[in-house]
């Protein structure tokens, strides 16, 4: 998409549009091509595929911890 087509999906500045953009081209989760006099930018899949599995990697550490303390917490009100 353009720039001028994400930011009309967004409710904030297009400066703010541009910040957002040049943090994700830098994590690798977006890349950008000129096309003309317009900036093209696409989602990269597979910067968008580590995000998932780092998130994945960290939800499912925290969603570990917290089964086990449940199960801890019922096994004390059961004595």
């Amino acid at each position: 998409m353009s720039a001028e087509t994400i930011a009309s999906l967004f409710s904030v500045t297009r400066s703010a549009i541009s910040q957002y953009r040049r943090i994700l081209i830098a994590a690798g989760l977006v890349t950008d091509r000129k096309e003309r006099i317009r900036r093209m930018y696409n989602a990269r899949p597979e910067g968008l595929a580590e995000l998932k599995s780092f998130l994945e990697m960290f939800w499912d550490a925290r969603l570990l911890a917290l089964a086990r303390e449940a199960e801890a917490e019922e096994r004390r009100v059961q004595q």
